[in-house]
């Protein structure tokens, strides 16, 4: 039976279909020493939205030359948790309990992201240091942020009379303060409305068009397959060029939003494009 975002480990009771034995790898470069202890296969089952966050976050890769914190999609929870009606329930809990925020990004189609609350605030004080470094003023206005605004208002995006109402908490607002969150990352205005704010994480853009582009690549590479498949565990030994964010990043990611499906074999787990 075809699974699309909850795979099960069983690879019982299937004829083998069309193609779905080859390991064939002439398509891009592979990544050495690959650990199969460590594979997406045995990462795609859970019941608990909780577990699968915190086990993507452990597999966040590690990228040279950006500081950031971990961060998953909401799509990639689609990948391992069956039911989406319970994930997007257990997202908004975690989200009104303050253990994550959930931010809109501006990829130019449905994205959100998830970030640990501890992680956040953990990012925003990177950029608070950097800007401590170049002698910067009014950076008060980042613990207002913290304190006053991210604690008060848990939806992913503010208006601007509700903005400058929770930084007075802190201290006297100028406009000069909002113009000091936009530049660091943590505000970004919404194009359709300038009053609206969404909240942002700093330093994610230098990975947003990775992130297309790493999409796009893949679905490439898996359509200039005779039958459009290949089998997981060879899939995401790939090396993709055009994105900072690994393979298994992608592959959860369009495995979630539907544009990947997978299917039980015995020969394993088979990655195919889905056809609608």
């Amino acid at each position: 039976m075809d699974k699309r975002g909850s795979p099960s480990p069983t690879r019982e009771g299937k004829r083998p279909r069309r193609g779905e034995a080859s390991t064939e790898t002439d398509d891009g470069d592979d990544y050495p020493g690959t650990n199969p202890l460590d594979s997406l296969e045995d990462g795609l089952n859970f019941s608990d939205t909780l577990v699968a966050l915190q086990i993507m976050k452990a597999q966040f890769p590690l990228i040279d030359k950006v500081s950031l914190q971990p961060f998953v999609l909401r799509s990639q929870v689609y990948s391992s948790v069956s039911d989406r009606t319970q994930v997007d329930r257990e997202i908004e809990s975690l989200r009104r309990s303050k253990v994550l925020r959930v931010f809109k990004l501006n990829t130019g189609q449905d994205d959100h992201a998830i970030m640990f609350l501890d992680d956040y605030l953990k990012q925003i004080d990177r950029v608070v240091e950097r800007m401590e470094e170049k002698k910067m003023p009014d950076l008060e206005a980042f613990q207002w942020f913290k304190l006053h605004v991210l604690d008060m208002r848990l939806e992913p995006n503010i208006s601007h009379q509700d903005l400058h109402s929770l930084l007075s908490l802190g201290g006297r607002v100028k406009e000069k303060h909002i113009s000091l969150l936009i530049n660091g990352g943590v505000l970004v205005r919404q194009l359709i409305d300038p009053d609206m704010y969404w909240f942002a994480i700093p330093n994610v853009g230098s990975l947003l068009k990775g992130l297309n582009q790493g999409r796009k690549e893949l679905l490439s590479l898996l359509s200039r397959r005779k039958y459009k498949e290949m089998l997981l565990a060879a899939l995401e030994k790939k090396r993709l060029h055009l994105s900072l964010l690994d393979m298994r990043f992608h592959l959860r990611d369009l495995i979630g939003s539907g544009h990947l499906k997978t299917v039980n074999t015995p020969s394993g787990l088979l990655v195919r494009i889905s056809k609608d």
